[in-house]
């Protein structure tokens, strides 16, 4: 599937990448450091972890002691964001890299009393079902390919009530072709602008998100907020009781093609 989704233009198919950005290479330990210390310093600059992390708590308002999973959590400023701004939320910080979770564990969040550090695949989570309130995948998924991308959406809502997936937005062509030609002239010389090329290049569509999570599990149900030109795109994915997932797939097959407004609705319970 395209990064635009399956309705994707001409234009739009053209505009991604299979190239890989320095944080998923192997043997590319220093420029991978360099690209890591530029994002910190921005997001603190920018406040982007703080204001994640209120994203994440509205999510969770009202449950009293939250429990909370981090997938790809890098650095884990995010993580320790959750921390500090609820006073009794559980955090688990996990990443697939053994380099970040060693970094993670020797740092502040290795000994605080409301954190747990492990490695975790976010495709593979090992957890069990449901355990967890809320799973968060913040600017990761665009790292992923579609299959591998379509298994976060089915682990994170297998482990948790809810998943949110905060990461760049795609906008229609002509403007990401716009926004692209901000960072090309310095991503041969500078390692962070190389990978937010490349980044710009594997950020998937709304359109494209919606087809991730079907493919996944047709009982996963998804709601998008956010996605301006520069702002990011924000999905809370959920899962629905089997009998209505059973009966939202089997409308969606008899009634292809017919106007939404024509359809019966799926009254909730």
């Amino acid at each position: 599937m395209p990064r635009g989704g399956p309705d994707a233009s001409w234009l739009d198919r053209r505009l991604q990448t299979d190239r890989l950005e320095y944080l998923d290479r192997d043997g590319a330990d220093d420029l991978k450091r360099r690209v890591v210390r530029s994002l910190e310093r921005i997001e603190k600059f920018s406040g982007t972890q703080k204001k994640f992390a209120r994203i994440a708590l509205d999510e969770v308002a009202d449950v009293r002691d939250p429990n909370i999973l981090e997938l790809g959590a890098g650095h884990g400023g995010l993580s320790r964001a959750l921390l500090a701004m609820h006073p009794t939320a559980q955090v688990t910080v996990t990443d697939i890299d053994p380099t970040f979770v060693a970094s993670i564990v020797a740092g502040d969040l290795g000994t605080h009393p409301r954190a747990v550090v492990r490695a975790m695949d976010a495709t593979a989570v090992d957890a069990p079902d449901g355990c967890y309130d809320l799973a968060i995948f913040a600017l990761s998924l665009h790292h992923l390919p579609p299959p591998l991308a379509a298994r976060v959406f089915a682990e994170g809502t297998r482990v948790a009530h809810k998943l949110l997936v905060i990461d760049l937005s795609r906008p229609p062509s002509m403007v990401h072709i716009l926004r692209l030609s901000l960072t090309l002239p310095l991503a041969p010389i500078l390692p962070l602008h190389h990978d937010g090329f490349i980044s710009g290049l594997r950020a998937y569509s709304p359109s494209a998100l919606r087809a991730l999570a079907q493919y996944a599990d047709p009982a996963i149900k998804v709601e998008m907020r956010g996605g301006k030109t520069f702002k990011p795109q924000i999905v809370v994915a959920t899962r629905l009781p089997n009998h209505q997932a059973s009966f939202s797939y089997l409308m969606q097959k008899e009634f292809r093609g017919v106007p939404k407004k024509h359809r019966p609705k799926l009254r909730q319970t």
